[in-house]
This record gives C-alpha cells, sequence and structure tokens, in this order.
C-alpha cells in the first residue's frame, strides 16, 4: 500500500541541484584514498553536514590497499535522522574513486585515477540532495541513516572479497539502533540509465525489491526495468554478508549501453551523466522514504 503518498504527498527532489553535487565533487579531482581529493572530499563533506546540526559519526580505520599493500586511512560518514528511533532505515552510497583506470581502452591511461563522476559522485549527490530534503521535511515514525562510505573502489579487480573495505569495517562496528534495511545507491548518473534488478539483491531482499520496483512503476520512472539483472558485488552484498540486515542496491552497471563501457576508465567524467537520471532515482528513493514514514 502506498496509501496517501501517491502519487505526488512526497517531497521534491532537485535533481539539477544533485547535479552540482556530483559536479563539486568532481572539481575536487580522483577521490583515492590517500589522495589530496580524498582529504579534500572529507573538508567539504564536514562544511556540509556543519549547518544542518545533524548526529554524525565519523568512522576512521587504516586498511591495506590490496594493489599496493601498502596502509591506507579510510573516512566512513554516518549521518542519522532521528538518532533515538529505533525503528531505522539505511541509505548508503560510496564516496571513493578507483585509483587505477584498469578498464581503460587505451593502455596508457591504466595506471592514473578515475575521477568517478558516475562511479562514486552519483550516489553521494542524492545522500547530499536527501540531506536538504530531510531538513526541511522531518520524518515523523522512523529513523534514518545515510551512510558516506570510503574504500569501496580499491580492490584487485577480478578477485571480488577485496572491494568494499570501508563498509565491511564499519559493519562491524554499526552503532546501535541497527536498521532493519539498507538500500544502496552505485552508478546512477549515467545518461542511458536502465536499472535492473541486481541478482543479490533480489536473494537478500526479494519482498523490498518489489516493493521499490512497483513504486517505480507507479511512479512512472520508466528508468527501471522490472527484470532480472546481473550479480554485482558492491557495498550491498558486504553489508548483507556481515550484518544479515536486507539489503538492495541500485545500480546501473551497462554503463553508458550493452555495447560499451565507461566503468574504471577516464571516461568516467561528468557529461557522461545527467541531472535527468539523478532526478529519476532520487525521486523514487523519496518516495520510498516517507512511504516507509507513514507505517
Amino acid at each position: 500500500m502506498l496509501g496517501n503518498l501517491f502519487p505526488q504527498s512526497f517531497p521534491y527532489f532537485d535533481g539539477e541541484r544533485a547535479f552540482q553535487y556530483l559536479l563539486k565533487q568532481c572539481d575536487l579531482g580522483p577521490r583515492n584514498p590517500g589522495s589530496k581529493g580524498h582529504a579534500d572530499f572529507i573538508k567539504m563533506l564536514d562544511q556540509f553536514l556543519l549547518p544542518f546540526n545533524l548526529t554524525v559519526f565519523k568512522h576512521e580505520v587504516t586498511v591495506t590497499n590490496p594493489i599496493t599493500q601498502k596502509p591506507v586511512d579510510l573516512t566512513n560518514f554516518l549521518v542519522r535522522f532521528n538518532h533515538k528511533r529505533e525503528k531505522r532505515l539505511l541509505i548508503l552510497a560510496h564516496w571513493d574513486t578507483r585509483d587505477v583506470a584498469d578498464r581503460d581502452p587505451v593502455l596508457a591511461n591504466q595506471d592514473n585515477p578515475i575521477l568517478g563522476a558516475n562511479d562514486g559522485a552519483s550516489g553521494i549527490a542524492i545522500l547530499m540532495e536527501l540531506i536538504n530534503i530531510l531538513h526541511n521535511n522531518p520524518l515523523i515514525n522512523i529513523g534514518l541513516d545515510l551512510l558516506f562510505v570510503d574504500g569501496e573502489d580499491m580492490g584487485v579487480s577480478g578477485v571480488a572479497e577485496s572491494f568494499a573495505l570501508g563498509t565491511k569495517e564499519f559493519a562491524r562496528e554499526y552503532p546501535s539502533p541497527l536498521p532493519y534495511f539498507g538500500l544502496g545507491i552505485d552508478m546512477v548518473g549515467d545518461k542511458n540509465l536502465e536499472i535492473e534488478i541486481e541478482r543479490f539483491s533480489y536473494y537478500q531482499a526479494p519482498q523490498y525489491v518489489d516493493k521499490i520496483w512497483t513504486l517505480a512503476k507507479k511512479l512512472q520512472i520508466h528508468q527501471f526495468k522490472h527484470r532480472l539483472g546481473r550479480s554485482i558485488y558492491d557495498d550491498h552484498r558486504v553489508f548483507y554478508l556481515e550484518t544479515k540486515i536486507p539489503t538492495v542496491n541500485l545500480i546501473d552497471f551497462k554503463y553508458p549501453d550493452h555495447n560499451h563501457s565507461y566503468w574504471h576508465t577516464l571516461n568516467d567524467i561528468p557529461e557522461n551523466c545527467s541531472s535527468e537520471s539523478l532526478e529519476a532515482v532520487g525521486r523514487l528513493v523519496t518516495a520510498f522514504i516517507y512511504n516507509e514514514d507513514v507505517k
């Protein structure tokens, strides 16, 4: 049941403003752990969050970079709304970017870090705009956690378990109360956005997959395709394995289309992303959050 929230009773999600947040991240340059852009993002997010006077847990941890085998410092941010509510929902996205463009078709580019406009900045742009929305439209019945997770993208290609290190570390120290459900957002800025049902998500939380894609259909958000896609080892998978909390991922891995890939290449730039795609996903996530709040 969507109750009174369908179709227009939830707050407006501003895709244009979200896109500006995407650009602001990319203006910092690559944000791989240990880089200047990584440090600058931490400062930027601190400054962004300050005026909202929110409950923020900053989780700092040192891990070994699976590629370089050198220690690197990670910083996860957990931003809590209605922090005393026991019933909590989690929305998470990773903010780090990959330190090597190892999928780039140009061999000379493969040792360079990627800008991560889609793979990193798109999900974070949605979380940042959600903070504006939640600040102006307080939730009543549930608490909401927004997790800005670090260290997702520095794994060894082909070795799934070497990715999502920030989520793995944070999940083990998640402060109570824990969420009843988690929703990951990754690679959702593609101009040619098509979000299929990610296969791990279907296995981990089929009831929420049905709820989310049914909601997208009722809202006529055409970018969501009600068909089963591939399995993608991402933060949502690691979070579920560590906590057993049902977790779903919104992701379009066919970036930009079935025949080409900008993933982990130097082509992952703002010009290949769009505010329309961010607005489609942001609108769906906003509707889902406020629908959960009426129960």
